[in-house]
């Protein structure tokens, strides 16, 4: 009896063995198989910014820690500010071979957004801007393995109108379409960030540098003459997987000025000797100077959109337009029945012109201006030629009737 005592604890014990070499226990009443591993603990991404302040831009540095062996993306955005960011899309479609004239528009546009990733992936954003205007978002942020970082422009609300050949010649937008799904809707988001920052290096770069702990830290350079107001910062894994947003406030004073439409800060002042010039060279050569300041503030101020700058010129030529029209009436250069007589074309025109405008690329802009401005150059040159003079005695005696004219007035006004 006491022999079988001693051997059932031995029974029991190699039972145990036995089993453990099948299983593991991980709780009471539970076996987990020994070949299994336990699940990896999932942390959340941490975020920690150096200063919540900057004056007119700076650099941030970032810190924080995400899952060991993961990249890390920021995903960086201004909250405060939104702009409208449009597309007309009339690509032949390879599948149909049609054009679908499609507009899409959205005014929910991040005044600012771009997305920072590991350093590594700098050659892939070297790549892109090699493609010039060909260069795909949707590929880009694929390629990056930063697709689960485009978030905040991929819930903005998104209008799309059908529109035709002859409607968007004469600047329709069309008839307004269904709500896109949601896929539909982060596909058109992409390609309107496209269409807003136009290159890579404005919504994406590589400067995040990832330690094999999980450690990470960044530079985000927000550059002078964005919005004022409230930025954030997330740190992005996956889908699932994003720290809580660190927040900091760009701030800008006088004379520096936010534009509103066009997302943009700028130095009052430069512009304002700018237009001083321009006027006076434009209505010497009797035009308001809006030709001369639209190619002029695209060329010095490349942050403002074609449309912006091309709406804003449109009524400032009001002011030189108003007192030239005034100091020509007054030496009588002025003939009404001319004047009306184009300006029924031109009050037509300027209904069309400003939904064209919305509708075509900056390099379609700039194509169609220059084109037109190196026409006219050429036309005024040849018209001041030996040649051209030496045929055209009538020109030149209704020229020196208007100098009579002119200073007869001028000595009328003494």
């Amino acid at each position: 009896m006491n022999m079988r005592k001693g051997v059932v604890p031995w029974l029991l014990a190699a039972m145990v063995v036995l089993m453990g070499s099948n299983g593991v226990a991980v709780a009471e009443g539970e076996v987990q198989p020994a070949n299994q591993p336990a699940a990896a603990a999932v942390t959340a991404p941490t975020i920690v910014i150096d200063k919540t302040e900057l004056n007119n831009g700076g650099t941030i540095k970032v810190s924080g820690r995400v899952p060991a062996g993961k990249p890390v993306y920021l995903e960086v955005w201004a909250a405060e500010h939104s702009v409208r960011a449009n597309r007309f899309d009339s690509e032949l479609d390879k599948e149909t071979n049609k054009r679908p004239y499609i507009f899409y528009i959205s005014e929910e546009m991040p005044a600012y957004y771009k997305i920072f990733a590991p350093k590594e992936m700098q050659a892939k954003i070297d790549a892109a801007k090699k493609e010039g205007r060909k260069w795909s978002y949707s590929a880009l942020l694929k390629d990056m393995g930063a697709e689960a970082a485009f978030n905040i422009p991929a819930k903005m609300k998104i209008e799309h109108y059908q529109s035709t050949l002859m409607a968007s010649i004469v600047g329709s937008r069309g008839d307004l379409l269904p709500t896109m799904d949601e896929k539909e809707n982060r596909k058109r988001a992409m390609q309107l960030t496209k269409a807003r920052f136009r290159s890579p290096d404005k919504v994406f770069a590589a400067d995040v540098d990832i330690k094999p702990d999980g450690t990470y830290t960044a530079e985000i350079k927000i550059r002078e003459g964005l919005s004022p107001g409230k930025y954030k910062i997330v740190a992005v894994v996956d889908k699932k997987t994003k720290s809580e947003p660190a927040t900091f406030e760009n701030k800008i004073a006088f004379p520096l000025v936010y534009l509103d439409n066009a997302g943009t800060s700028l130095n009052i002042f430069y512009p304002f000797v700018l237009s001083l010039c321009v006027a006076i060279f434009g209505v010497l050569m009797g035009a308001g100077g809006g030709f001369i300041m639209n190619p002029l503030l695209l060329a010095l101020f490349p942050a403002l959109p074609h449309t912006i700058v091309a709406g804003t010129v449109t009524p400032t030529v009001l002011f030189s337009q108003g007192s030239g029209i005034y100091n020509y009436s007054k030496i009588k250069f002025i003939n009404w029945k001319l004047g009306c007589g184009i300006g029924v074309a031109m009050l037509l025109g300027g209904f069309i012109g400003p939904k064209l405008t919305e509708m075509i690329t900056l390099d379609q802009f700039k194509f169609a201006f220059g084109w037109i401005l190196l026409v006219l150059a050429v036309l005024m040159f040849w018209q001041t030629t030996p040649g051209y003079l030496s045929r055209n005695k009538k020109e030149q005696a209704i020229l020196k009737e208007f100098k009579k004219r002119a200073e007869e007035a001028a000595k009328g006004g003494k």
